[in-house]
């Protein structure tokens, strides 16, 4: 696998062990040319594996950067990854709902990339929407499976649109007022 574009492009990153579905190269390019430039901006990686979407954020110039996994399997090989990045990406080792509850700051840009058979990802999507992690104009992202339809009835985020990349989909959704 390797980091699709910016200053670490083409740099190749190890892949854990366990159960992983990387994120495709062709999904990651697009997903950050979408985002356009983070030069200056917040980003958090949720369900984050290898890092490699953390390491996209950091070589497109966004800082700080925080990425979050619960797999034990995958630490050491997301700590190896990440120490390519020319800024510091803090990694949190605990389960993105405990994260979300202990929340303090926000967020610019926050992609959230949970297994495609992970059951709660609109409870969390309704539960990061509230939490201290958005604030208005804050960007939540999530990729998840094409037939998982999006069920996000909230007025604190409104859909700025969706990209189709074979059988997965990745939703753009926009912090309003809350």
């Amino acid at each position: 696998m390797r980091v699709s574009g910016g200053t670490l492009g083409g740099r190749r990153v190890a892949v854990p062990g366990g159960i992983i579905r990387p994120s495709m190269d062709r999904m990651r390019e697009s997903v950050f040319a979408s985002l356009g430039n983070l030069t200056g901006c917040s980003f958090l990686d949720m369900f984050s594996g290898s890092g490699i979407i953390a390491l996209e954020a950091a070589s497109r110039g966004a800082d700080p950067i925080e990425a979050v996994e619960k797999d034990p399997l995958k630490r050491s090989t997301l700590l190896q990854n990440v120490s390519l990045s020319p800024v510091r990406i803090w990694c949190r080792f605990m389960a993105v709902e405990r994260y979300v509850m202990r929340a303090r700051r926000y967020f610019d840009v926050i992609f959230c990339d949970p297994p495609f058979d992970y059951r709660f990802k609109w409870e969390l999507v309704r539960t990061i929407a509230v939490s201290p992690l958005m604030q208005e104009g804050s960007r939540l992202l999530i990729h998840r499976p094409r037939e998982d339809v999006p069920v996000v009835p909230l007025e604190a985020l409104v859909q700025a649109g969706s990209k189709v990349y074979g059988r997965s989909v990745v939703d753009f959704f926009i912090a309003s007022k809350k």
